[in-house]
């Protein structure tokens, strides 16, 4: 059994859509934003629509051990590397960076002669991949 095809892409698996904050936003703000869209990771991004970086869930809760966690910053919550894929890329190659890397989720963006160049246009979790496995 091939756990994961040779051909298929990201953009056949990837959560299409990126739920994004503001870089000056505080992890209330932040963690609101999860609750309200459903999800376990949210894109900060800056004023130009770059990434900016990657906050989970557990980032956090990470953060709720300390005081005033409420005001904490993106950045002081965030992840440190933002590990990105093309959508063009296949779903072994993103499950190979994602176990070098050891990071859960991959943001894809878009491809540089595609509209808005270089801007998250999904998230790729492992779940995702998980997921694809058993599908029929």
């Amino acid at each position: 059994m091939e756990l994961i095809a040779e051909n298929m892409q990201v953009k056949d698996v990837m959560t299409r859509g990126v739920v994004t904050v503001p870089m000056e936003s505080n992890a209330v703000e932040i963690a609101k934003a999860m609750a309200d869209n459903s999800v376990s990771a949210i894109v900060a991004i800056e004023d130009n629509g770059e990434t900016f970086g990657v906050i989970s869930d557990v980032d956090i809760l990470r953060k709720m051990k300390d005081n005033n966690w409420e005001i904490a910053s993106v950045e002081d919550i965030m992840s440190d590397s933002v590990e990105t894929i093309n959508p063009s890329a296949t779903v072994h190659d993103a499950a190979e960076l994602m176990a070098a890397k050891k990071v859960h989720r991959l943001i894809v963006m878009s491809e540089e002669t595609v509209g808005a160049s270089y801007r998250p246009i999904g998230i790729l979790s492992a779940r995702d991949i998980i997921k694809q496995l058993f599908q029929k």
